[in-house]
């Protein structure tokens, strides 16, 4: 299997996190959302990871090589913008014929047994993982009829169906799905001129291809800061980590403290993340993400997101209120 992994992208919604850094590469729960993607693929045991990529490329590089040295990756830049599909396209040079691909984009991170692809599409050509949603209007949906997808529609307006794709896709011809891509590019089948994957899966499908919809167990989007935070919150559910330095603290579970962090005075929790090197001290936290190497100190947080090397300092309040007062603490 060779596993197509499009990091490019801007990473806007994210912003200022992303104005350094790939938006594959912001932390939740202990890890980046790239290291939580690819500890999921591991099982497979991918004959090659083709990771499609912007100007920041070197970072995933470099990322890849430190965390994950033994696994076989290939990377390309996506000089233009145009869209998801072009992305994949661009991996056609790695595809052989014989290759079965794994389609894995970085904007979320999803919950599921990928060691059942084989039994899930026995039957048919590839797999388009869904979720049901409730918010079927925000995204593009899958129509299933007798247990294959029929029709796929871009954000509807009414609920013809609820199955929201995913972005993780299963192919068991590499080749021919290549093929297709290409064929979708030369026709020039864009929107608002980009090229998208439904024109190339509808392409296929008219032509007799056969897809299913599996469901996952959940899928967790990275992409926003608040959604970044509910990932936070489902990732940690159940976990405490503590691989730092913990001194005179209350850790409210769950939290993640990671390696030559320390922790002193302060109240963290719950789901809270600390990453490595921080130093949090006379604080409270609760439902906040801070990244490496920051200092926090003197400060009440909840809801938030912190970067790299960040350095945030408050100070204590002294007062002296008499009877029946009313003071709000706002901002």
């Amino acid at each position: 299997m060779k596993i197509i992994l499009p990091v490019a992208g801007k990473g806007t919604r994210l912003r200022p996190h992303t104005h350094t850094r790939a938006k594959s590469l912001v932390q939740v729960a202990g890890k980046t959302v790239l290291e939580h993607i690819i500890t999921r693929l591991l099982p497979l045991q991918g004959e090659e990871y083709v990771f499609i990529t912007d100007e920041n490329g070197a970072q995933i590089e470099e990322f890849m090589q430190r965390k994950f040295p033994g696994l076989p990756c290939s990377y390309i830049v996506q000089k233009e913008r145009l869209g998801p599909a072009h992305a994949v396209a661009l991996a056609a040079p790695r595809i052989v014929k014989g290759d079965d691909v794994l389609v894995v984009f970085n904007d979320t991170i999803f919950v599921t047994d990928l060691s059942r692809i084989p039994d899930l599409c026995a039957e048919c050509d590839g797999l388009i993982y869904s979720k049901e949603v409730e918010d079927y209007q925000r995204f593009g949906v899958n129509v299933v009829k007798e247990g294959l997808i029929v029709d796929m529609v871009e954000k509807p307006d009414t609920p013809v169906s609820r199955l929201a794709q995913v972005g993780l896709y299963y192919l068991r011809d590499g080749s021919l799905f290549m093929e297709y891509l290409h064929r979708t590019i030369r026709a020039g089948e864009t929107v608002k001129g980009e090229y998208y994957l439904p024109s190339v899966f509808m392409r296929m499908i008219g032509d007799g291809l056969r897809f299913r919809a599996p469901e996952i167990d959940a899928w967790l989007d990275c992409g926003k800061p608040e959604t970044l935070l509910e990932t936070n919150r489902y990732l940690l559910e159940g976990r405490h980590h503590s691989h730092g330095e913990v001194i005179d603290s209350v850790l409210i579970e769950p939290v993640h403290i990671g390696e030559g962090a320390t922790v002193r005075n302060c109240i963290l929790g719950p789901n809270v993340s600390i990453a490595s090197g921080c130093l949090i001290e006379e604080s409270i936290l609760r439902d906040t993400i801070v990244n490496a190497d920051s200092e926090v100190s003197n400060m009440i947080l909840t809801e938030t997101l912190l970067g790299d090397k960040v350095r945030l300092v408050g100070s204590p309040r002294k007062m002296n209120i008499g009877d029946h007062s009313l003071i709000e603490m706002e901002g």
